[in-house]
Parts: structure tokens; C-alpha cells; sequence
């Protein structure tokens, strides 16, 4: 397994290889199908390696070696499959360089910076979609870059590999009896170090702070646990939804505590990000719904409208599934169970715009919700279906 992912990071130092996106995106017309076929081979690997695991008393130092070892192999690697990271580095360069609002001020308004011929080029004309949080947090990140897109892209890749390599330890610590089986649930993806080390997407940054949250409310810090989810929704909102079965699941005299650290936690965000950025910051709502309506060639809407249904249907009928799944969810959890796993994958399932680095968070908290099978199985189809995604092949 960490072989093929070595193997992987190798492969994209050669000339003009398609998984190096370069000009604001991948280039066009070229296939990568000896990167594809490596990851396969990886992921083959990995299930293997979660069979072997299961009911073995393999020490769990081994499976943290091999953890570590497979998730930074890809930080040998240029920057993978994706101009996220450097989307980043222009947005904190946007506050922190140039001194403007990067809630009210688009990227194209600074056609002198470094970071915008680097950075994806649909964002080019938008403003920054992010929470106040990871708007704060890129600010002193594109100051140590400086003007260097290497540098900027290796620290969000090594921020995102130790964020996955967290979530994973959270993971065992969550894991009650197959401590070993969940730190590799993890750690040993191919496709979250690939994604996070090889591309510094953000989302290992929620995944990480979800668990967290669930580690603390574990045990008995539902204050600072409140605290936590509030940070995880100022950098995306998807753990709102977690936060919610949460508190349903949570006995009613205890709600109070869990919530109040929420509070606590999110106005004091509020306040940092309303003296930094204004009121604008409160706007990153609007183009975020708006990207919610766009489509991924993989996501269940687009593949209902190859089937023929009209957009207008089969996206009704995907937000009619993601309500009936989310209804059923939260009668489960007023039962006492909070099932986060699944409902990250009826989420994922159900989006307009599906992409590969949601698993940053959808993984972990599978990985930690050891009762729920059927969650890790779905998680591992999700995994195998949007492997070859953001793959020229």
C-alpha cells in the first residue's frame, strides 16, 4: 500500500504530468492512467489490509507507523489534482498582503499578486466562500509563503496530512474494541493521502475537529466539545448537521452544557471575524449556496439526469432524500443514538456537487462509529465510486 502511494508521488514529477494542475487547473487532453492504476492498486491494498486487521491483535504502534508512513509518502509529491490550496493562499493574501476583504473583494481585483495565476481559475471573480475561521487562519499562512506557490502549497499539505493523521488517532481513541481496525479505517486510506497530503484540501481540517468534538463529548466535556463543533462550522457548515444529532442524542439536562459551549465558542468567533472582515463575512453564505446548485458529473442528481429525468426532478428527488434521510436520522438519534457516520454519507449521497475530499470527514467519523457496519460499508463504496474523480483518464 504505501508503495503505490510512493509510487504515485514519483510518477507526478514527471514533465507536464496531468495530475500537476498548472494555470488555474489541470491541463487539458492528457490522461494519467498509470497514477489511476496506482491508486487502484492502493486501494485494493487497503481493503486488504482492513480484512487482515479485523479480530487481529496486530499492536497498534505498527498500524500507526504504517498510518504515518502512507499518509506524508505524498508530500514528496508537487501539488496533486486540485488548485484548492492555492485558492487558499490567494484569499489570505487578499487580507493579509493586501489589506482588503476577501468577503468583499474578488481575487481578480489584485491582477499583480503572485497567487492569482496559481489559484483555480473559477474563483478568480468570487469572493471567498470559507468560514471566518479558515479565513483567519490563511491570513498568517500567506504571510510565511510569502510569494513563493510552493511554499504556500506545501504548508496546507502538511497542515492537511496531520489533520487526517489526528482524526485517525481521535478514531482509535473513539473505538471502544477494534482500536487497531479504526486507526487504519484512517489512516492507511490511500485516497485521503493522496487528497490531503498530495492536495491540502481543507476538509481534513472539519474531520479533525468533528472528532474532537465527538472525543470531548465522550467524555464529558460538553462545553468544550460545543466549543469545538463551533470552530469545525466557522472553517465549513457541514458540522452543523453533526452538531444536531448530537444534541437530539444527548440527555435533555445535559443539552444545556453542549450548547452553551457552542454559543460561547461561535459568538466570540463572531466577534474576531466581524472586527477582521465586517459584516461581509456573513455573506460567504450566498456564493456557497449557490455552488450547492451547481453539479459534479458524479454526484446522484447529474446521474439521474443521464437517465433522463429533467435537473428540476432529479434534483427534487435528491433534497427528498436527503430530508427522508435526515428525518430518519434524527428520530434515531432522540432514540440515544446519534448515527454522524451515516448521515455524512446520506449528505454525500445526496449532493449536487459531490467531490472526493468530502471523504475527509465522512471516513473518520465512520472510522469512529465502530458499531454502525453498515456506515463503514457504505463509506468504502463511496470511497472505490469517487476514486477515479479529479483523475485525467
Amino acid at each position: 500500500m504505501l508503495a503505490f502511494v510512493a509510487a504515485c508521488a514519483a510518477v507526478a514529477w514527471r514533465p507536464r504530468a496531468p495530475v500537476v494542475p498548472r494555470n488555474g487547473g489541470l491541463l487539458d487532453g492528457r490522461h494519467a492512467w498509470l497514477f489511476l492504476l496506482l491508486l487502484v492498486a492502493a486501494f485494493v491494498a487497503y481493503l486488504a489490509g482492513l480484512w487482515l486487521l479485523r479480530g487481529s491483535g496486530t499492536r497498534l504502534a505498527l498500524v500507526a507507523a504504517v498510518a504515518v508512513a502512507v499518509q506524508l509518502a505524498p508530500l514528496g509529491a508537487p501539488l496533486l489534482l486540485s488548485t484548492d490550496a492555492w485558492t487558499y493562499w490567494d484569499y489570505g493574501r487578499v487580507a493579509a498582503v493586501q489589506h482588503a476583504n476577501p468577503y468583499a473583494n474578488r481575487p481578480a481585483a489584485f491582477p499583480g499578486d503572485p497567487a492569482l495565476e496559481h489559484m483555480g481559475a473559477a474563483w478568480r471573480e468570487k469572493t471567498s466562500v470559507y468560514g471566518p475561521a479558515f479565513s483567519l487562519a490563511s491570513e498568517p499562512i500567506a504571510r510565511a509563503a510569502g510569494n513563493s506557490a510552493n511554499a504556500a502549497a506545501w504548508i496546507y499539505k502538511t497542515l492537511a496530512a496531520l489533520a487526517v493523521l489526528a482524526a485517525a488517532a481521535l478514531a482509535a481513541k473513539l473505538a471502544s474494541r477494534r482500536r487497531a481496525l479504526a486507526l487504519a479505517f484512517v489512516g492507511w486510506n490511500p485516497l485521503l493521502a493522496i487528497h490531503f497530503a498530495g492536495g491540502g484540501h481543507n476538509d481534513a481540517w472539519v474531520g479533525a475537529l468533528v472528532l474532537a468534538a465527538a472525543a470531548l463529548l465522550a467524555g464529558q466535556r460538553r462545553r468544550y466539545a460545543g466549543g469545538v463543533w463551533a470552530l469545525a462550522l466557522a472553517i465549513k457548515w457541514v458540522p452543523i448537521v453533526f452538531l444536531f444529532l448530537s444534541l437530539l442524542a444527548d440527555r435533555r439536562e445535559r443539552r444545556r452544557a453542549l450548547a452553551a459551549g457552542f454559543l460561547a465558542s461561535g459568538a466570540g468567533i463572531a466577534v474576531v471575524a466581524t472586527w477582521r472582515y465586517g459584516w461581509h463575512w456573513l455573506g460567504a453564505a450566498a456564493p456557497l449556496a449557490r455552488n450547492a446548485w451547481l453539479e459534479t458529473s458524479y454526484a446522484l442528481p447529474h446521474r439521474l439526469q443521464g437517465l433522463g429525468l429533467p435537473r428540476s426532478v432529479a434534483v427534487g428527488l435528491a433534497v427528498a432524500l436527503l430530508v427522508a434521510g435526515l428525518v430518519w436520522l434524527a428520530r434515531q438519534a432522540l432514540a440515544g443514538r446519534a448515527r454522524n457516520a451515516m448521515a455524512a454519507c446520506v449528505i454525500l449521497l445526496t449532493s449536487p456537487y459531490l467531490a472526493v475530499w468530502y471523504l475527509g470527514w465522512v471516513v473518520p467519523l465512520a472510522a469512529a462509529d465502530e458499531d454502525d457496519r453498515s456506515a463503514r460499508i457504505v463509506t468504502l463504496g463511496l470511497c472505490a465510486y469517487l476514486l477515479p474523480q479529479t483523475i485525467p483518464h
